[in-house]
């Protein structure tokens, strides 16, 4: 498979990359991934869309080796949105399949390498032979330590900040909690990433320069960090230049640099 869609191109690997040009203690404790440009990356190449997508799946694995070896907190990526229903069904059924192989093929090495699993949308509206895959891969890795790695599945932004209001409505409307105490604390908790940091970055290929609706709350200070380069064509080190871009850049959250600082 490798070669009848990479030719003679070799295998990326995570070795021999920059870290040396990392600060770790500067690193981003959430990084968001919007994975764009499978399809038009194997139509350039005279294959089928799905094409791109299995070799889409390659760049993800390569991307979290990075994200384990660097220790980054938490890995948030945009697979699936509630627009990508749209698509034609042999797409989406493919896309479906590749979930569910996907699963099946790593969940041993994630589970090894400490990675706490979790998939983030309206996952009850899938097939229930995936539900079922996806309830066992979280509750199997739910203790774990290591990198928390988010798949956003049937998800929106939007939808995602609904929900949780519908959630502290439900527990006004009960009697359950006074409405003067709704925070914004109180929303985040209840949003699918609740008790993760916020996203410090977003990375974008293939060019678009939004967001999609994906994780809308959580990117309200996010750095953004957009290429032209498609997700199977995003290899490790273009990973690590946009950590380095990120450490160079200031961060103020609406206040003044300090100049005694």
């Amino acid at each position: 498979m490798w070669k009848k869609i990479f030719g003679d191109a070799k295998k990326p690997t995570t070795e021999h990359l920059p870290y040396s040009n990392i600060d770790q203690k500067r690193l981003p404790k959430h990084v968001a991934l919007i994975m764009d440009g499978n399809g038009r990356w194997a139509t350039g190449k005279g294959l089928l869309r799905t094409a791109g997508h299995t070799a889409g799946v390659r760049t993800l694995k390569q991307i979290l080796k990075v994200a384990i070896d660097l220790e980054i907190a938490a890995l948030t990526v945009y697979a699936f949105s509630t627009e990508n229903w749209k698509r034609p069904h042999a797409e989406v059924d493919f896309l479906m399949q590749l979930f569910s192989e996907y699963l099946a093929k790593e969940i041993d090495e994630m589970d090894q390498k400490n990675v706490k699993l979790q998939f983030i949308g309206r996952v009850d509206e899938l097939s229930p032979s995936l539900q079922d895959q996806v309830e066992k891969a979280q509750r199997r890795t739910r203790d774990n330590t290591g990198v928390n790695f988010n798949i956003a599945v049937n998800y929106g932004g939007r939808e995602e900040i609904t929900r949780s209001v519908k959630i502290l409505a439900t527990q006004v409307a009960a009697g359950e909690l006074p409405l003067e105490l709704i925070t914004e604390e109180l929303i985040e908790k209840n949003l699918y990433t609740g008790g993760l940091p916020p996203v410090d970055l977003v990375i974008r290929t293939s060019g678009d320069k939004r967001l999609s609706n994906f994780l809308l709350w959580q990117s309200a200070y996010a750095e953004f960090w957009f290429t032209d380069t498609k997700w199977p064509d995003f290899t490790p080190a273009c990973f690590v230049e946009a950590l380095v871009d990120f450490q160079g850049r200031e961060r103020r959250f609406g206040g003044l640099k300090d100049e005694n600082k």
